[in-house]
């Protein structure tokens, strides 16, 4: 099976968030690509970068990393089949409270945020794992260690 998760940084300063994600996705092999590209400063790049991707042959999940106030998940829902997981850092500014823009999103838009990043790179492996039988085996080995 071809499938892929490409996570898309609202900015350089998510790199971290980043690298936890694509760390988790590598314990099971799963393939991902990360890029940086700004909702509000860049949507051009950003609907590229969506576009390019719809367009593979591969299964594609996409993770948003964006803070503040989070538009990178909405504008790549608004414009993929794909599902889409929101996975902002956290802020100690407004007491974290940033958040609520990766959780209100409007109407018919299945974005799903979940807030740590090695969960949200699971997520994606128990997606693909639905489909691939030898992800799923090695799903099953995990969860037996758990």
């Amino acid at each position: 099976m071809n499938y892929q998760v490409v996570i898309v940084l609202g900015s350089r300063s998510d790199e971290g968030h980043g690298k936890r994600i694509e760390k988790k996705l590598a314990e099971f092999g799963v393939p991902s690509e990360m890029h940086v590209a700004s909702a509000h400063k860049n949507t051009r790049k950003t609907l590229a970068l969506v576009e390019k991707h719809d367009a593979s042959a591969n299964h594609v999940v996409y993770i948003a990393v964006a803070g503040r106030s989070n538009a990178l998940g909405g504008v790549i829902e608004g414009n993929t089949l794909n599902p889409v997981i929101n996975c902002p850092p956290y802020s100690e500014k407004y007491a974290g409270l940033d958040v609520l823009s990766s959780l209100r999103m409007p109407s018919n838009m299945g974005v799903v945020t979940i807030l740590e990043p090695e969960n949200a790179a699971y997520a994606c492996v128990k997606m693909f794992a639905l489909h691939d039988k030898e992800l799923r085996a090695k799903l099953v080995s995990y969860k037996k260690k758990l």
